[in-house]
């Protein structure tokens, strides 16, 4: 009926744009503009997207939102007394940017005695998106990000969460209407420009005072928050007189551009307003500092901290730290399989005597080659692979299996037939080799002096650089077990052949048993009942599953391949339980008052600070033994304990069993790769740590308790 009314020619074209719009609008699906959110029991977080497709060349908004449980705040870009500003860490395709977070006004969040800066309730912190003009139509935008925020009520909670939002690219975006006014609604909030010139000044020794001639003269409860942490104190009152706030200098007062950023709320007749300043500072006040309250303790640093180190040095402390590496605990084990190794060599030729020992040093290398390059490549730390419980639980079934073959319940890789005569089978050169290898796993739980410098530093350098300083490690763990290969003066010293190396042999099971012990501990630790669980039974299958294969050796073909693969399928079986159950269980929290110490958080150390108290935290793990040697021999002693109760420490720990990104971030500013790490903060709001040694004695902590407390 149209066409009939209409003049031919214009009906036509009326239909062809008909069609044309319906073709660019069918290949765009209708998703949603919202990421699959992140949920915890305090924080709700969504990645919310203004549009439902994107055109080339486009600017458009997201906004990570926050929706609170009641009593829980979230922190602003300054959070004030305490706390750690929420970030955004995007992965966006090429040529895609996104600009900052536009930051809402935060509210004054008293937890007394300290004010804290941030959000209750809902928040929505908007981020422009810019879309190249080369992106194109039909292709598909994904957005990632990587958000980590700090939830505190009376406690302090670090969180994270992954989103991703893929949006269609069109010729011509299409707006999500209802996230679009959830967005411009926050940004319309934002604090806008204040349009006035503020200064500020000295007032006195110890105020400043902020000049707003801009400000309403009816405008009430006005409050003044600094993006810069250094400038006041939050906690202080702020009086409004004739147009300016009078300040509380910080302690650690300290302002070293001409202007400072900042946002000044108020209540304008019943409307809460806010606006931004960039306020012009008073060259009098530039890099000045007030004088702190309470003069901290004097903090002494063990020489040379990481930063100072070159790589010449470094490389002699990671040689040296290797050496000690032979003596430490965790190593103890594999001494006893190397003396056995030694004992059972001793009389063959020089030439097989070396052999051995080079292969035990390529064996070295090899393994610290391969942990170096994950370290390197990963970002991990020294023990890094003791945080996956399943690979402690493997450890275990091959410490306890080493056991078993040591003790004579069966043989790997073929029997010792009589003192000697087994040296020309292929069983001890790979021996040499994979003792070298087990060596280096088990002294990871370990760090000696000299070691945790260099390899923190390593982890600063460029890969070359870094893996030399590993290789210059595996070179002294080794280099004792080598030198005792060429030195066939000591090795004459061992006695003869004979049945008391059976019973040696015999006797060092039972190390391997402790270790495979206390390895199932560090399981339990790590994921609970269940890890140890998962322990047990493993150890269970593969005793099982070599006892079946051993059983049928003499059997006819047919009956030893059922039982192969039936050994094979109970391992795989047991492999998937083992992967299942040992997923790590959430760490007890203990608070600060209890018995034991504290959870430590970098928000716990500052309110602890600025209460006045000293922090002793402890960076430790399950796995590590040297961690577990301090804590017997100095950190459970009784005079520990009640210098600590007399001089008012806080005792936090940073327990780093299974891995915590921001555990390892602080190893590595402190210039560690690995833990043990012991940091002892004076009860000064802001004052640095004192970093202790990795081998602790009761006198050692007693003495930095009492620097720490001023005495």
């Amino acid at each position: 009926m149209i066409a009939t009314s209409l003049p031919r020619r214009t009906a036509f074209r009326l239909l062809q744009r008909a069609s044309m719009a319906l073709a660019l609008l069918a290949p765009v699906p209708v998703i949603a503009a919202e990421s699959t959110p992140v949920t915890s029991a305090r924080v709700t977080a969504t990645l919310l997207s203004s549009r439902d497709a994107v055109a080339p060349g486009e600017r458009f908004q997201v906004a990570l939102t926050q929706k609170l449980a009641p009593g829980w705040h979230s922190y602003w870009q300054n959070p004030g007394d305490s706390g750690e500003a929420t970030r955004i860490e995007w992965t966006l395709p090429e040529g895609v940017s996104a600009g900052a977070i536009q930051w809402p006004a935060p509210k004054a969040i008293r937890v007394e005695p300290l004010v804290n800066f941030g959000f209750e309730d809902h928040v929505l912190l908007p981020v422009e998106i810019s879309v190249p003009a080369s992106a194109k139509p039909g292709e598909t935008l994904t957005l990632s990000a990587k958000a980590t925020w700090l939830v505190c009520e009376k406690i302090c909670i670090p969180e994270d969460g992954a989103f991703t939002l893929d949006l269609p690219i069109a010729p011509a975006g299409i707006v999500d209407t209802a996230a679009e006014a959830r967005i411009d609604q926050a940004r319309a909030a934002l604090p806008k420009p204040a349009g006035f010139p503020a200064k500020l000044t000295a007032q006195g020794e110890d105020k400043l005072a902020l000049t707003l001639p801009g400000l309403p003269a009816g405008a009430s409860d006005v409050r003044f928050f600094p993006v810069l942490d250094t400038l006041i104190e939050h906690a202080a009152e702020q009086p409004l007189a004739n147009g300016a706030l009078t300040l509380t200098r910080s302690t650690a007062f300290k302002i070293g551009t001409p202007t400072t950023d900042g946002v000044v709320t108020f209540d304008d007749s019943g409307v809460k307003r806010a606006l931004a300043l960039n306020a012009e500072v008073e060259p009098a006040l530039l890099q000045a500092a007030a004088a702190p309250a309470q003069a901290p303790a004097k903090v002494v640093l063990p020489p040379p901290p990481a930063e100072d180190l070159t790589l010449l040095l470094a490389l002699a402390f990671a040689f040296a730290g290797g050496l000690i590496l032979n003596l430490m605990p965790c190593v103890l084990p594999v001494l006893f399989i190397k003396a056995l190794g030694f004992a059972q060599v001793a009389q063959a030729s020089r030439g097989e005597v070396r052999r051995h020992g080079l292969l035990f040093l390529a064996g070295v290398l090899a393994t610290f080659f391969a942990l170096a390059s994950a370290v390197i490549a990963l970002g991990a730390g020294w023990g890094f692979q003791l945080q996956s419980p399943p690979l402690v639980i493997l450890l275990a079934v091959l410490m306890t299996l080493i056991g078993f073959n040591l003790i004579g319940a069966f043989e790997i890789g073929g029997r010792l037939q009589g003192v000697g005569d087994g040296l020309a089978s292929r069983s001890g050169p790979v021996g040499a080799f994979m003792t070298g290898a087990l060596a280096v796993v088990v002294a990871t739980p370990c760090t000696a002096p000299f070691m945790g410098a260099a390899m923190g530093y390593a982890l600063t350098q460029p890969p070359a650089a870094a893996l030399s300083i590993f290789m210059a490690l595996a070179l002294g763990f080794a280099a004792p077990v080598v030198a005792l290969s060429f030195a066939p003066g000591l090795l004459r010293l061992l006695p003869k052949p004979g049945r008391w190396m059976i019973v040696l042999k015999q006797a060092f099971a039972f190390p391997m048993f402790a270790t495979a012990i206390w390895l199932t501990w560090v399981a339990t630790m790590q994921a609970g009942a269940d890890g140890a669980l998962a322990a047990l039974v493993a150890i269970l299958v593969a005793g099982f599953a070599l006892w079946l294969v051993g059983v049928t050796r003499g059997s006819g073909r047919a009956l030893r391949a059922v039982a192969a693969a039936v050994a094979v399928l109970l391992v795989g079986a047991t492999s998937a339980f083992v992967i299942e159950s040992a997923t790590p269980s959430a760490q007890p929290t203990v608070q600060a008052g209890t018995d034991g110490p504290g959870v430590w958080s970098p928000a716990r150390v500052a309110d602890l600070q600025a209460q006045g108290k000293p922090v002793f935290v402890n960076f430790t793990a399950a796995w590590c033994i040297t961690c577990l040697a301090n804590d017997r021999v100095a950190l459970s002693r009784q005079e520990v304990k009640d210098a600590f109760a007399k001089l008012g420490v806080a005792y936090l720990k940073a327990d780093w069993t299974n891995r915590d990104a921001t555990i390892a971030a602080t190893l590595t500013e402190y210039g560690r790769a690995g833990v043990p790490l012991y940091l002892f903060y004076p009860g000064t709001k802001g004052a640095q740590a004192e970093v202790l040694p990795q081998l602790l004695t009761p006198e050692t902590v007693v003495s930095a308790a009492q620097r720490a407390a001023g005495k």
